[in-house]
């Protein structure tokens, strides 16, 4: 194949009608093609995507790429970030010949620039604080994301019917675990009679659960105020999208609480944003990085609503990415509704590897210009495959990229950097209030002071049992007294009868 009908075939790959960017410039046989350069349509952003590759290949630099393209574009979007370098895109690059030598490369100008970023946290991270009450989330989800099995979750149901009658607010942690612990001892009868009788060692399993999230620091989000989800959509003056920036370095080993946070986010995004249809741009991109943390960690039923919600999230004009080691990582239901891939080298040092690598491979459009399995194992740092979808939905062709470097800071920012960033934030004083309205817990306590005053007064005011008056002390006396004496004038007689009989001779 000649070098001008692979550059001809790229070119009309990743040629739209519409809005795009540049993500990289084409490679063959590992030398990048000059004017072939490597394109994503806005218009199929909210067909979901994929970044993957080895630790160390580039993909969180091409993270940060791609989320700076999107905020010039005027979209903003989300990002997880686990390892705590995603911070550095609140500020402007540093240009050096490596980076003035790719960018000639690829046919693109270098401008360091800072991006809008908003810092938020579920944790006690600096930033917004994110929230969200037990209500919202409701018995489905809460016994999807706990692992209940069909008795455990129809108690909890009926737990949040007992609040919705009884008009109780179920906020935090520590409603649901007194409303739990009120079912299984004081309240277990007036469950009994208005919703049927419930297992008491199935609530106490049900507890257990709710123990452990709360320990992997659930407390922290669950409460007011609830986050709106459309303060995610906001833009500069100069309609620049703002990057918001989820600081998650502290609960890397808390998979529960990000999987249970990732779903929440996920289903009060589609509940909430109305049907768009396609647009020419997505209205948010959702980049979820560690994907295998959301997937390895969860339960079957969480992953049938995970994947659910991927699926049908798109028609809200809302993109979602996963950012991953292995391609394997995401389940294979996820992976086919994935639009755009970008693949970085994966490593083959065990037979697993390689075989891991081959169904990879299989995964991607065939191209005549090199065997993809062995271009995944030869790709240098800062190197990818790519493939999207063009604006009729239609695969590009598979392209091996030099992808463009960030225009933003490849490092993490200071303490005081941070301290700036959170300072300027419009959110900080909306949502970092400590709330604590009067809810479940408050009115079962209450209750339960009350009904202890109830039984202490049926106590006081029970008539007392009549007692048949005994004898007094002195009679008492006299009659232990007269006792003693018949008993030991019997022994007396009775000794002397023994021995006179003995002693007769």
């Amino acid at each position: 194949m000649s070098l001008e009908k692979f550059k001809e075939e790229i070119n009309a790959g990743y040629t739209f009608k519409g809005d795009s960017f540049v993500i990289g410039g084409a490679m063959l046989e590992g030398t990048p093609v000059a004017d072939a350069q490597i394109k994503i349509p806005l218009k199929s952003l909210n067909r979901h995507g994929l970044i993957a590759g080895a630790t160390g290949t580039g993909k969180t630099k091409t993270l940060q790429v791609f989320v700076e393209q999107l905020s010039e574009k005027g979209i903003p979007s989300l990002l997880m970030d686990l390892k705590g370098d995603l911070s550095g895109l609140a500020m402007p690059g540093a240009l050096n010949k490596h980076i003035e030598w790719r960018h000639g490369a690829i046919g693109v100008p270098y401008e360091p620039k800072a991006m809008p970023i908003e810092l938020m946290t579920i944790s006690g991270e600096k930033g917004v604080k994110l929230k969200a009450t037990i209500s919202e989330f409701g018995p489905v989800l809460i016994s999807k994301i706990l692992d209940l099995n069909t008795t455990q979750s129809g108690i909890l149901a009926v737990i949040f019917q007992y609040c919705d009658d009884k008009k109780m607010p179920l906020l935090d942690i520590k409603d649901l675990k007194k409303l739990l612990l009120y079912a299984k001892e004081e309240g277990n009868e007036e469950f009994a009679a208005e919703y049927g009788a419930m297992s008491s060692m199935s609530v106490g399993t049900i507890l257990r659960k709710v123990v452990e999230l709360e320990q992997q620091g659930a407390d922290m989000f669950f409460g007011e105020l609830s986050f709106d989800v459309n303060d995610l959509l906001r833009t500069t003056n100069d309609d620049k999208g703002i990057i918001n920036i989820i600081r998650l370095t502290d609960i890397q080993d808390k998979p529960k609480l990000f999987s249970t946070f990732m779903l929440s986010l996920l289903a009060e995004v589609y509940h909430e944003f109305p049907e768009q249809g396609d647009a020419d741009k997505p209205k948010l991109c959702i980049f979820i990085d560690e994907a295998h943390l959301v997937f390895d960690n969860a339960s079957k039923p969480l992953l049938d609503q995970i994947e659910a919600i991927v699926k049908l999230i798109r028609s809200k004009g809302v993109g979602v990415y996963f950012i991953t080691q292995n391609p394997m990582d995401v389940p294979s239901a996820v992976l086919s509704q994935l639009g755009l891939k970008i693949q970085h080298a994966l490593r083959a040092f065990t037979a697993n590897d390689r075989k891991a690598i081959k169904q990879t491979a299989e995964n991607y459009p065939i191209t005549p210009y090199f065997k993809t399995d062995e271009v995944l194992t030869s790709l240098g740092i800062g190197e990818a495959l790519v493939t999207c979808l063009n604006e009729k939905g239609i695969p590009t062709p598979l392209a091996a990229a030099l992808m463009c470097a960030p225009l933003t800071r490849m490092d993490i920012l200071t303490d005081s950097e941070i301290n700036e960033v959170v300072a300027k934030s419009k959110l900080v004083s909306k949502y970092n209030k400590e709330i604590d309205s009067e809810s479940a817990y408050e009115i079962l306590n209450k209750k339960i002071e009350k009904l202890q005053v109830e039984e202490e007064v049926k106590e006081e005011t029970k008539p007392k049992p009549s007692v048949k008056k005994g004898p007094s002390i002195l009679e008492s006396v006299s009659k232990n007294t007269m006792v003693r004496q018949i008993g030991r004038t019997l022994m007396r007689e009775l000794t002397r009868g023994l021995l006179g009989k003995w002693g007769k001779k």
